[in-house]
């Protein structure tokens, strides 16, 4: 059985290593964009900084194992951006849905207007979780082979938009 909780800053450690040794080559490319055979000190430092505000994140365990890991680093305008990583062998049960799930919870907690993101065009299973998860999510292809992701976490109806939905 699995669990997803906030992740604080004495467990991030152990969580993060044990989420990046369970990636594949290709899952580690689509998470981060680029190759990456080693996980570096500096990226290792920035991934376990949580101050539970600006940086947080939720994990998905298995026992006391981490299988999945979300995060969010404030940006701007009182936006976050979102990643996620899920070990190899968990992939497709469940695990993304319930963390991203998870992760949009904590982002309204924390008070945040949208979270955003930049997924891989080629990472179709990603790009299907958050249609999934984010109905109304706005997905919008770039020209550097990303599709951003923009989700608004407070949604305000004007009068007209209310009236228009009501059925007489």
């Amino acid at each position: 059985m699995t669990t997803v909780r906030v992740l604080d800053r004495e467990g991030a450690g152990a969580a993060v290593d044990a989420v990046f040794d369970g990636l594949s080559a290709q899952s580690r490319y689509l998470r981060f964009h680029a190759p990456m055979p080693r996980l570096t000190a500096s990226m290792r430092r920035q991934l376990i900084d949580l101050d539970g505000w600006q940086r947080a994140a939720v994990v998905a365990e298995c026992g006391h194992k981490a299988v999945g890991i979300a995060r969010l680093a404030a940006t701007s305008g009182g936006c976050a951006e979102m990643a996620i990583a899920v070990v190899d062998r968990w992939q497709r049960k469940g695990i993304g849905t319930r963390l991203i799930t998870a992760l949009g919870n904590l982002a309204v907690e924390l008070d945040y207007s949208a979270l955003t993101g930049d997924i891989l065009h080629e990472n179709l299973a990603m790009l299907a979780l958050v249609r999934r998860a984010f109905p109304g999510a706005r997905l919008e292809p770039t020209e550097d082979e990303v599709v951003r992701v923009t989700y608004p976490l407070t949604f305000t109806l004007t009068h007209e938009e209310l009236v228009a939905d009501l059925r007489w």
